[in-house]
């Protein structure tokens, strides 16, 4: 069973920084997409970021010059840097992954919250 790890997340305060981990029990060269989705408060679960294994990455308009996703295959882990980060960023912020075949892994998530 694949297992994703989520770290990195925590109370920052309006224009700071983050950056969230992803650390997963096998390899991601095995992994033909990765990538972080998120859930405020009441909305639908919604995509962030994706990198693909040749690594271009893919973002949601609202996090694009501010959020950068890329890969250390050697670590086996996935990152998420959150800079100018906004109130409307506080989300829990999921880690997923896909194979090759078609299978979906999520991790448990992580809670971010942005406030003064």
């Amino acid at each position: 069973q694949v297992q994703l790890v989520e770290s990195g997340g925590g109370l920052v305060q309006p224009g700071g920084s983050l950056r969230l981990s992803c650390a997963t029990s096998i390899s991601i060269l095995r992994m033909n997409n990765m990538g972080w989705y998120r859930q405020a408060p009441g909305k639908q679960r919604e995509l962030v970021a994706t990198i693909t294994g040749g690594g271009g990455p893919n973002y949601a308009d609202s996090v694009k010059g501010r959020f950068t996703i890329s890969r250390d295959n050697a670590e086996n882990t996935v990152y998420l840097q959150m800079n100018s980060l906004k109130p409307e960023d506080t989300a829990v912020y999921y880690c997923n992954a896909r194979s090759y075949a078609a299978n979906t892994y999520w991790g448990k998530g992580i809670l971010v919250t942005v406030s003064s």
